[in-house]
């Protein structure tokens, strides 16, 4: 391996492009399944990378409407005006009695309030942002098949185990459970930009990542769906974490079998698409990957912390979505269980449909030259900022209005499909060698809104009232167009000198000491633009 990396360095100073790795001599088995495999290899990777973020997604929201079954949900007339008194601040339910209606809920054990319902659907998050820059490290250092599939395979397991440990342990134990579920997986998008990065050449990009990470979408769809139809007629809420931490296995197993961290560890790619792959993907075997993350230049670029506020207000207003819109369907709007599932499951297929369509126009728009790709990052940010920001507001002044409120909350998360062509991809704009340590770098701290959004909202909603909501619809309104407009001013489309520093040179004035093993012998007055057309 010293040698390759040794002749790869001559390459790059000689101009050429660095030889592949040698591989293992073939055998009948290989030989045998290479003949069985029509299927391009990149194409496997992108529809089971599809079905990993969706099985990850699925862990991720199932406790979200589970939680609704899971709880004894007491309201108090207290007004002592009768069974057909509805207070005028909440939406009227059949089911009232003169002093207190219980909903009943067969399997309902737990006397949770609205504030440690917050807390622990928060407790993900905490194990989320813990592991995204561990994850991304390992994923550059050992692969991203492992780094992967191990993180998922734990929080398969955990989910599988989710009412055993709630039977236990009651509320703690499911926070720490959630936390440690978080944990397994931070590494997943770190560790699939980099899979992308070695496996993808530039210029199917745009529909390879619409594949891969519309598996959020899916997951979400999927999730809410599949809990609705397993907790519908009194059902056990145990069923949807056996379903679904059982679905997570068997993702696990297939991955195992069919995916390799690049192309030229895979046993038995054909040879034509190796070839075709060492040619095109650039950052496949690329030297400068093996110099440490250029964390001092990425800490001082002005791109770097516009996408990270950007992707900040992006999962504030998302997270009140996904951890919050079972809640307020059920609890707010009075839906029944099984159609709250469903509803709960149109504003993602919307999300899901229109990513591809904003994909389709952003790619357009700059092939023909209407735009760079920096204003394309920029409008399609700001459409999936303000846009949802507006319709959730508008939901919340629908009142008990149930149809005007799911068609604005439908409405908002289709909007929300341009963070896909927006935000989404910047990072390999920005930084196409360092993607997974940068990817890191944004989740981490994005992650903090998933923590933090649940939570206010459980304190700022202990009576699951309209106004109550109301308010804290417009603390996400505030933020996710408050965040946008520093994306506005500060975002870039260019590769930044930092990503090859080999290339590119130190701009004038560096004073922050060298960002590779040894020091470049001659450093340009001048840093040379990355691309020039942007």
């Amino acid at each position: 391996m010293e040698e390759h990396e040794a002749q790869a360095q001559a390459h790059k100073l000689l101009g050429q492009k660095p030889q592949a790795p040698p591989r293992r001599p073939d055998t009948a088995l290989t030989r045998t399944l290479r003949s069985c495999c029509v299927i391009p290899q990149r194409y496997i990777l992108g529809v089971m990378g599809l079905l990993g973020v969706c099985n990850a997604y699925t862990m991720r929201v199932c406790l979200n409407l589970a939680i609704t079954q899971m709880v004894i949900h007491v309201e108090k007339n207290t007004t002592g005006l009768g069974a057909n008194y509805t207070a005028p601040d909440t939406c009227p339910n059949e089911l009232v009695t003169n002093a207190t209606k219980i909903v009943t809920k067969p399997y309902a054990i737990f006397y949770w309030d609205e504030k440690t319902q917050g807390l622990i659907l928060s407790g993900f998050y905490y194990g989320y942002a813990a592991t995204q820059v561990p994850g991304g490290y390992l994923a550059e250092k050992f692969g991203g098949k492992w780094t992967l599939g191990i993180g998922l395979l734990s929080t398969a397991l955990f989910t599988f185990l989710t009412p055993v440990v709630i039977r236990a342990g009651g509320a703690t134990w499911l926070f720490i459970l959630r936390v440690l579920q978080g944990m397994g997986e931070g590494p997943t998008m770190p560790a699939l930009m980099i899979m992308l990065a070695r496996w993808v050449p530039p210029h199917e990009r745009g529909f390879q990542g619409a594949l891969v990470f519309g598996g959020a979408q899916i997951g979400n769809i999927f999730g809410s769906f599949m809990s609705g139809i397993l907790l519908a007629d009194g059902r056990d809420w145990a069923y949807v974490f056996y379903f679904f931490g059982g679905f997570g296995i068997l993702w696990f197993t297939l991955w195992s079998l069919l995916c390799y961290s690049t192309p030229n560890t895979h046993p038995y790619i054909s040879k034509k698409e190796l070839a075709y792959l060492n040619n095109n993907v650039t950052t496949a075997e690329n030297i400068s990957t093996k110099d440490p993350v250029p964390w001092k230049a990425i800490l001082r670029s002005a791109p770097v912390w516009a996408l990270v506020w950007a992707a900040v207000g992006h999962d504030w207003g998302y997270y009140t979505m996904v951890t919050d819109l079972p809640k307020y369907s059920h609890d707010v709007l009075k839906f029944n269980i099984a159609t709250t599932g469903t509803l709960t499951a149109l504003p993602y297929i919307a999300m899901w449909i229109c990513s591809f369509l904003f994909g389709l126009i952003c790619d357009y728009c700059v092939k023909k030259g209407w735009h760079t790709i920096k204003t394309g990052r920029i409008i399609h940010t700001t459409v999936a900022a303000t846009g949802p920001a507006i319709c959730i507001i508008l939901a919340s002044y629908a009142g008990c209005d149930r149809t005007a409120a799911m068609v604005y909350f439908v409405l908002s998360m289709a909007l929300m499909g341009g963070f896909y062509s927006g935000m989404k991809v910047n990072a390999l704009d920005l930084a196409p060698n360092y993607a997974g340590s940068l990817t890191s770098l944004v989740n981490t701290t994005s992650t903090f809104a998933g923590i933090a959004t649940p939570y206010l909202i459980g304190l700022m909603t202990p009576n699951s009232t309209l106004s109550e909501w109301r308010g804290a619809f417009w603390v996400c309104f505030a933020v996710l167009v408050g965040t946008n407009v520093v994306y506005c001013i500060w975002a870039d489309g260019k590769q930044q000198w930092w990503d090859d520093v080999r290339q590119y040179g130190y701009p004038p004035g560096w004073k922050h000491g060298s960002l590779t093993k040894e020091e470049i012998p001659e450093q340009p007055e001048t840093i040379k633009l990355a691309d020039g057309k942007e």
